[in-house]
């Protein structure tokens, strides 16, 4: 739907690998001036609109030495070094506070600045209890900007200390102490994110945005070094005018046309409701209303029904009446029955039984979640078992063990996979399924006792 107008614009050609940037492809240049003399030529100045401070904050940072600092674009004024200023508060009270110290960003660092024209973002010490979408305006004659609103958190992930056979073995933290100092540290800056403690010492629920807002937070943390396990994620619920209600998301998917029928498949029976379906190029855009559940683990399938080709996107919409239960993981796992290295002739005599995660030498423990059985219920199967070894020799029993490649999970894919009787063992260099009662007579007890 583009018009005539939109193709008339200034056009540069060049390479990013051979450093130059010029008007004609034919003759390349030996730097990247021309393009930032188009910067200066072809785009508007910002506009700057004169009178008393105002700032709204939009991003925070966290600094060891400082605390929490402000991050925002000065949109009418001026602000200075040891300014004071009025913090204009979403209650609509307002506080009167010092500036401490300004940054501006260059690069991939910051300058301490004495003065912030407006136009320009910039980075403010010495504010206290602030949130986003406060404003930072003039003492004398303050003037509240109209305010940001973030997404509440619609997802929560028990975070527990990894209790494993394997406890210690690959993460310098390990303790519960440095798993709380962690996740607290995080609400700092991470605006979305609620941590509230349970009855336990040692465990964390953790609220975010989603798969993927959580799963960050758990990649960034087995980075520097942490080890810990999490449970199955789950929404979170609310009653309104005394009705059970649950997040609702919008769901856009472009995929070529011939897979669109699988998409909408799959998305229906996770009472996805198609809203619309419209030819764009030559994909199929398609966006539905689905609840928040139902997005869990839909990724995968929808990747492996359209060969990769999907591309998914999708938002917080509202909270909406309960839409009914959903379908989850129809097969179950396959379990280890003791601790040890795997052997090849064992996973290949188990082949029939399922897919395997594992491949041979992996080191195991009991109770380790090491495939997916072809069946609905859960199976505890020994793979550390070896060959017999005999001197006597037999037609077919010495034929090459044929193994098909373990299956293989992201991070997403594992927190997706996992039921609720499961923990994902996080540390920094592997990513293991485990049931959370690891003794078989034990998870056998538990389930009578939830019966």
């Amino acid at each position: 739907d583009a018009t005539e107008e939109q193709l008339e614009f200034h056009t540069l050609y060049g390479s990013a690998k051979q450093n130059w940037m010029g008007p004609d492809w034919k003759n390349p240049t030996d730097s990247i001036l021309p393009l930032l003399d188009a910067i200066l030529e072809h785009i508007p100045a910002p506009k700057i609109d004169e009178g008393t401070l105002q700032m709204q904050i939009t991003s925070l940072d966290y600094s060891n030495f400082v605390g929490r600092i402000a991050i925002g674009r000065v949109k009418r004024g001026t602000v200075s070094e040891n300014q004071q200023i009025a913090l204009c508060k979403a209650d609509g009270s307002i506080k009167k506070m010092r500036v401490k110290e300004l940054h501006t960003f260059e690069g991939l660092g910051k300058n301490k600045v004495q003065t912030v024209q407006a136009g320009d973002i910039c980075a403010i010490t010495g504010l206290e209890d602030f949130e986003i979408g406060d404003t930072v305006a003039d003492v004398e004659n303050p003037e509240p900007l109209p305010r940001i609103s973030i997404d509440e958190p619609t997802m929560n992930m028990l975070f527990t200390i990894n209790n494993s056979p394997f406890f210690g073995k690959e993460g310098k933290f390990v303790t519960s102490r440095h798993l709380r100092d962690r996740l607290m540290k995080e609400t700092e800056k991470n605006l979305a994110l609620r941590v509230e403690p349970t009855d336990s010492e040692d465990r964390f629920l953790v609220y975010g945005r989603g798969i993927l807002h959580l799963s960050v937070l758990i990649e960034t943390m087995r980075r520097e070094g942490y080890e810990l396990q999490v449970g199955q994620p789950q929404v979170i619920f609310k009653e309104i005018d005394g009705e059970q209600c649950e997040p609702i998301e919008t769901l856009v998917v472009d995929v070529p046309q011939e897979s669109s029928g699988k998409v909408i498949e799959l998305a229906t029976q996770r009472k996805g409701e198609l809203l619309i379906m419209e030819p764009k190029g030559d994909l199929q855009h398609l966006e539905f209303k689905i609840p928040s559940r139902g997005l869990i683990g839909l990724r995968n399938n929808v990747l492996t029904a359209t060969q990769g080709e999907a591309i998914m996107n999708h938002r917080f919409s509202a909270y909406e009446p309960f839409k009914g239960t959903i379908p989850g993981r129809i097969n179950g796992s396959l379990i280890s029955m003791e601790g040890g290295q795997c052997t090849a002739y064992a996973i290949d005599k188990l082949q029939d039984r399922g897919v395997f995660f594992i491949e041979p030498g992996d080191e195991l423990y009991t109770g380790q979640v090491i495939g997916e059985h072809s069946r609905d219920n859960d199976l505890v199967v020994n793979v550390q078992k070896g060959k017999k070894l005999t001197n006597m020799r037999a037609s077919g029993s010495d034929d090459n063990v044929r193994i098909a490649p373990p299956k293989r999970f992201s991070l997403e894919e594992a927190m997706e996979y996992i039921q609720k009787d499961e923990y994902l063992e996080i540390t920094p260099k592997n990513i293991r399924m485990r049931k959370i009662y690891l003794d078989e007579n034990e998870r056998n007890r538990m389930a009578k006792k939830e019966a």
